[in-house]
């Protein structure tokens, strides 16, 4: 659910500019698997010089987002940490895991409540 209150909270509130990808993060996940996490600098309106890593990370980097790359973002212009890059951070994850979440909790309940009826 957080995901997607920050994605929609940044589509009301969030401010565009044109950034950078200046470096890949790589991280990785538990079983050795690589995750690329662009890094995209970008000037704020107020002219602070912003620099983040993004949330999102994915095993490998297209053409579209390779270093020197024009993209846009979109900032959350109280804290610019809070940011997405377009095309590259998506709602759709959020999504998923959220539906998933629900979907998992409500056969849980479902169980429950027919283990408690039937005792």
């Amino acid at each position: 659910m957080y995901g997607l209150r920050r994605a929609s909270a940044l589509r009301r509130t969030g401010v565009t500019a044109e950034g950078r990808i200046v470096r890949h993060d790589v991280s990785r996940g538990d079983e050795g698997a690589r995750y690329y996490h662009l890094v995209s600098a970008w000037t704020t309106r107020d002219g602070r010089e912003c620099e983040y890593s993004s949330r999102f990370g994915r095993g490998s980097v297209g053409g579209a987002f390779g270093v020197g790359t024009l993209v846009m973002v979109r900032y959350d212009p109280e804290d610019p940490r809070r940011f997405a890059i377009q095309g590259w951070d998506v709602a759709t994850v959020d999504l998923l895991f959220t539906v998933l979440g629900a979907v998992f909790t409500a056969g849980t309940l479902v169980v429950l409540l027919v283990r408690l009826l039937t005792l």
